[in-house]
């Protein structure tokens, strides 16, 4: 091509009489003809900020003063230019790159016949940069024009919506606009009145030429100010709230602060990587927040421009940021599906911010967030078409609204924080009815008011198994409270497989523990229970939302790990979390502690404990994995894109691993009726060894607390940390206190310790000042020790070995 393009221009210079005669019939025009060609293949990479070889091309007077290898034209001689040479290839670099788009010969020639014409520059004030020609197309039909951007004034009598080329100002959804502001360059993508109602502040440009943003006064519909500084389109500009500064941002990746009355800018915070796309003021206007197509947000200081802070959490681009109206939190969102909630802490210094909370919350990008003005609510947009409205106490969704019938681009409530207005991308505009009192969020505890069952081991009712009962109507009949003795054993028959069943009634909300006795008598029986309902279906015990995903990396876990499960984004989880896990669920009790460790599930110090009767089990390497909430059977979760896994009456091993491979699991009754239990091997195995005994129980709720070193060795004038372990029996999960007391003379403790509810450890110090610890504990001196906690609505107190 390049060959090509001098030959041919080597033949149109070298014709007699050629420049004249077209220097005679057309002067090319700069602004018209020339500075197009120039921003089409050249100001990319040659412009006042990159200037790429010292050259830019962007204006007349940059290409007058050339670059590093000196004049980039010479009027009237276009052969010896280097600006033609290095476009046909003459001279090296050639430009533009081989993998660029190259300008057309026709094009080469015009540039060649400008500078043998003399090179003249444009008239006035150069347009060069703002030039943008492409040609009209008539719509095939009468399209309404997308909503870009809402905007309530703050006295709540207009609302701005942003189209493409304009804005219409309207008093109300249902009346025309009162007010337009036309002529804008391309697409609005924001509109915010100042706080005092007087000025408009508009957000426009061209993509890849500039952006602009201007100041329109609302009453005359006149222009105030035009805000140039950017290189390519806007996406925000916003106006402080003093009314005083603008903040600016843009693809080009900065952010300009402007005076409102001169129209100048007054500083350009760079630091950004990727596209701004939104900007937000702090409350009192002394702090910025950006959000960036770079996977960050950042705070810089209005008053020096320093950066405060950059919050680098999110996995991929921040579309929206944003203040909450009491000034205490940062609250961005973006392509990663999820709304982060960050402490707001560096307002006058450099700080870390921490991440308060972390939500999924749309299965698409999030495009856009607004709080409501009291700050009860804020209100989520997405990509996939759905509005969300979320309760800002803990940042929990507590309304999904329909699926709208094109994606919400545009977002606004109320001053008087009573209607959300959602503006969409085929034009249409609604409004929703914002419920002042709030959505409570479901119930996660089953309640129940059913009387205790009593139980008696000596006199509960003993059944043998009697085959066939692999089927419902075939069950033994077990009278609860009561056990069974019976065996896996397919006895010679047609069966590959043997299931046992019982049968037994239950009153609604009784609650029962059922156990398998096997594996503890010697049986190589590997127990599976289930409970079915009076149509042999499983009972359902739990509905798990999640709300969050992630997944198992660095490593496997076996079925007993407890110190280090290391998942995805950790970060954003919190302690005592549910973790589902290929239907296993964990609690996280404890944060890694460095770069190679995982997070500390609840556990024993060995085995970690299975919840909702889970039975732990091995995991490879990068399976999915979730945070989940609990919901009560009946409770329909708010979707939320991710999945909600159903929990059944089902155990394989104790999820306390006390029992071994034995089964053992609790039973809450949901109706009054007929139940039956299955007992099974989990392998499929069966045999005539293959024995049980299944025991259906009253839970009976209880503690008990132990010292784990019950003589310690303390040199004189020193200490030494002492452990108690507490062991929950049938789902007592209260706090229990513990009480040290008849210290000997000279001897201290750490009293009253508390373990915490649902722990089973806590840890003090046992304190001598001098020789006299060792010798008064050998002596006899017996400090006193009691373990005390609420069971139902009984206080229970119970002692507890003491040392020495």
């Amino acid at each position: 091509m390049r060959v090509l393009t001098v030959i041919i221009l080597v033949s149109f210079w070298l014709s007699p009489g050629t420049l004249s005669a077209a220097d005679r019939s057309h002067r090319p025009d700069y602004s018209a003809e020339v500075a197009p060609i120039l921003v089409k293949y050249c100001v990319a990479c040659h412009n006042a900020e990159d200037r790429e070889g010292q050259l830019s091309l962007e204006s007349y007077s940059d290409l007058q003063h050339g670059g590093e290898r000196g004049p980039a034209i010479l009027p009237g001689l276009s052969q010896s230019s280097r600006l033609i040479r290095v476009l046909t290839g003459q001279t090296e670099p050639a430009m533009p790159p081989d993998d660029n788009e190259q300008p057309s010969v026709k094009e080469i020639s015009l540039l060649a016949a400008w500078i043998d014409a003399g090179a003249e520059g444009p008239n006035g004030t150069n347009p060069a940069r703002y030039a943008f020609r492409i040609p009209k197309v008539t719509p095939a039909t009468d399209a309404r024009s997308p909503i870009t951007s809402l905007g309530w004034s703050f006295d709540g009598k207009l609302l701005a919506a942003a189209r493409f080329g304009r804005v219409d100002v309207l008093s109300s959804l249902d009346e025309p606009a009162v007010q337009t502001f036309s002529e804008h360059p391309g697409k609005v993508n924001m509109a915010r009145f100042t706080r005092d109602g007087v000025h408009l502040i508009t957000a426009s440009g061209i993509t890849g030429l500039y952006g602009e943003a201007r100041i329109w006064n609302v009453a005359d519909g006149s222009m105030t100010r035009r805000l140039q500084g950017h290189r390519d389109i806007l996406f925000a500009a916003i106006p402080s709230p003093d009314g005083m500064t603008v903040a600016t941002s843009s693809y080009d990746r900065t952010i300009i602060l402007w005076n409102v009355e001169t129209g100048q800018p007054i500083r350009t915070l760079k630091g950004h990587n990727g596209a701004v796309y939104d900007v937000a003021f702090s409350p009192d206007g002394s702090v910025l927040a950006s959000a960036s197509g770079d996977e960050t947000v950042k705070l810089w200081h209005v008053e020096t421009g320093r950066r405060l802070d950059t919050l680098s959490q999110p996995g991929e681009e921040q579309f929206a940021v944003a203040f909450s109206p009491d000034g205490k939190h940062i609250v961005a969102a973006g392509a990663d599906n999820r709304i982060r909630v960050w402490l707001f802490l560096s307002r006058d210094r450099p700080r870390i911010n921490p991440l308060a909370y972390s939500r999924f919350a749309h299965e698409g990008p999030i495009v856009q967030l607004v709080f409501s003005p009291d700050g009860r609510f804020l209100a989520s947009s997405s990509e996939n078409r759905m509005v969300k409205l979320w309760d800002t106490q803990t940042f929990t969704e507590i309304l999904s609204y329909d699926l709208q019938p094109d994606v919400p681009a545009a977002l606004a409530i109320t001053p008087d924080s009573e209607t959300l207005v959602v503006g969409r991308l085929d034009g249409s505009v609604q409004h929703y009815r914002l419920d002042k009192k709030g959505h409570a969020p479901p119930s996660t505890q089953a309640t129940s008011s059913a009387a205790s069952v009593e139980y008696n081991r000596e006199t509960a009712e003993r059944v043998v198994e009697q085959e066939p009962n692999d089927a419902l109507e075939t069950a033994n009949v077990l009278s609860a409270p009561g056990s069974a003795e019976g065996r896996i054993d397919v006895a010679g028959g047609e069966r590959a497989t043997d299931a046992d069943l019982y049968r037994f009634a239950s009153g609604a909300g009784n609650q029962w523990l059922i156990q398998i006795k096997a594996a503890q008598d010697k049986s190589p029986l590997d127990s599976k229970l289930e409970i079915l309902d009076a149509n042999g279906q499983p009972v359902l015990r739990v509905l798990l939302q999640a709300v969050r995903d992630s997944y198992l990396n660095f490593s496997d876990i076996s079925s007993s790990e407890a110190k280090s499960v290391r998942i995805h984004n950790w970060e954003e989880m919190e302690l005592n979390d549910l973790l589902y896990m290929e239907g296993e669920i964990m609690k996280l009790f404890r944060a890694p502690q460095g770069p190679d460790s995982g997070f500390s599930v609840y556990s024993d110090g060995a085995m970690r404990y299975g919840f909702f009767d889970t039975t732990p089990t091995a995991h490879a390497m990068d399976v999915p994995c979730y945070i989940v909430r609990p919901l009560t059977p009946g409770v329909r979760g708010i979707p939320n894109g991710l999945p909600i896994f159903p929990i059944y009456y089902e155990n394989d091993d104790d999820s306390r691993r006390r029992f071994g491979r034995d089964s053992s699991l609790t039973f809450t009754a949901p109706l009054e009726g007929i139940y039956f239990v299955r007992v099974t091997d989990v392998r499929g195995a069966s045999g005539e060894e293959y024995k049980y005994q299944l025991t259906v129980r009253p839970i009976r709720p209880d503690f008990s607390v132990r010292l784990i070193d019950d003589n310690p060795e303390i040199p004189a004038g020193s200490g030494k940390r002492f452990e108690l372990a507490a062991q929950r029996n049938d789902g007592f999960n209260g706090e229990i206190k513990v009480d040290i007391s008849n210290l000997p003379p000279g001897i201290s403790a750490t009293t009253p310790l508390v373990i915490q509810a649902g722990h089973e450890r806590a840890f003090g110090s046992l304190y001598g000042e001098t020789d006299a610890v060792q010798s008064e504990l050998e002596n006899g001196a017996c400090p006193e020790i009691s373990a005390t906690a609420m069971v139902g609505n009984e206080k229970v107190t119970k002692p507890v070995d003491s040392f020495g």
